[in-house]
């Protein structure tokens, strides 16, 4: 794949506009919490902006590269994108699109990508550690039956998630109710008996 970090145009405020002609701004903001495509950019840069950024296409890959580094995300427009982003373009057609996701959103990858982080506060993520990165790819046909079964689990396991949510706050809650369930006993008398 080709791997490119975006790049901002200085200072952006003035290469913000709200004419019909901007270029679609990519954001982290734009992202929904976990999302799996990004389908829209609140804001646009001025066109004279493009070549101060990096102007990514619908179908390639974001990666961000600093903070909660090595979160993948597919676009679903076209825009520039800042340098806390990531591109991985596939020019070479050698990956299923909900493949490649589910791979750069495993454990595996992200290990790697930890292993290679630099920065001693704010961890970043760089093109030439991600470009170094190594995973067996199977054939295109197996990434789709891959992908296709994880797809079918992803309603059980966010249906699990959901009571395991409900479950926690339950849980949670349980203590202070059983609280006030014999503090309103107490108050009625139903603590002791009556002679």
């Amino acid at each position: 794949m080709e791997i490119a970090r975006g790049g901002s145009p200085r200072p952006i405020k003035a290469f913000l506009t709200e004419k019909s002609n901007g270029v679609n701004w990519i954001k982290i903001g734009d992202t929904e919490k976990g999302g799996k495509y990004i389908n829209q950019a609140r804001e646009k840069i001025k066109p004279e902006g493009v070549s101060k950024s990096r102007l990514v296409h619908k179908g390639d890959f974001l990666l961000t590269n600093s903070m909660s580094f090595g979160r993948p995300y597919i676009l679903n427009v076209d825009g520039c994108i800042h340098d806390g982003w990531l591109v991985l373009s596939d020019n070479f057609k050698a990956f299923d699109k909900d493949f490649l996701y589910y791979l750069l959103s495993s454990k595996f990858a992200y290990y790697q990508f930890c292993e290679s982080v630099s920065g001693a506060v704010v961890k970043n993520l760089n093109s030439d550690k991600v470009a170094i990165s190594r995973f067996a790819i199977p054939p295109i046909n197996e990434q789709k039956r891959i992908a296709n079964k994880i797809e079918s689990l992803v309603p059980l396991i966010e249906k699990y998630e959901k009571f395991e949510n409900e479950l926690y706050e339950l849980n949670s809650n349980i203590k202070g109710q059983l609280k006030k369930s014999i503090l309103q006993y107490a108050i009625e008398g139903k603590l002791v008996r009556k002679i």
